[in-house]
C-alpha cells in the first residue's frame, strides 16, 4: 500500500533547503527555506526576488504571505534556471 504525504509535511522536507516559490501577483523567489505556518506563510533567507520584466533583486530575508503563493517547487533555483 502506498503512504500517502499531507501537502504540509512535503513543504517541511523542504526547510534549509532551497524553494521556489511563485506568487500570484508578478513575482517569483527563490530561497532557503527557514519556515513556515499552518497558514503557509513562509520565511526565507539568500533570497533573490524575480520580477517578470526580467529584473532580479537579491535579499537577505523575507516573509511571503502564505494568501499570496500560488506555486512552491522544491529544489527550484527560479525561472531562469528553469528555462536552461
Amino acid at each position: 500500500m502506498t503512504s500517502q504525504v499531507q501537502p504540509l509535511e512535503l513543504v517541511d522536507k523542504c526547510v534549509g533547503s532551497r524553494i521556489w516559490v511563485i506568487m500570484k501577483g508578478d513575482r517569483e523567489f527563490s530561497g532557503t527555506l527557514l519556515g513556515f505556518d499552518d497558514y503557509v506563510n513562509i520565511v526565507l533567507e539568500d533570497v533573490t526576488e524575480f520580477g517578470y520584466d526580467g529584473n532580479s533583486t537579491k535579499l537577505s530575508k523575507i516573509l511571503l504571505n502564505g494568501n499570496n503563493i500560488c506555486m512552491l517547487i522544491p529544489g527550484g533555483e527560479g525561472p531562469a534556471a528553469a528555462q536552461s
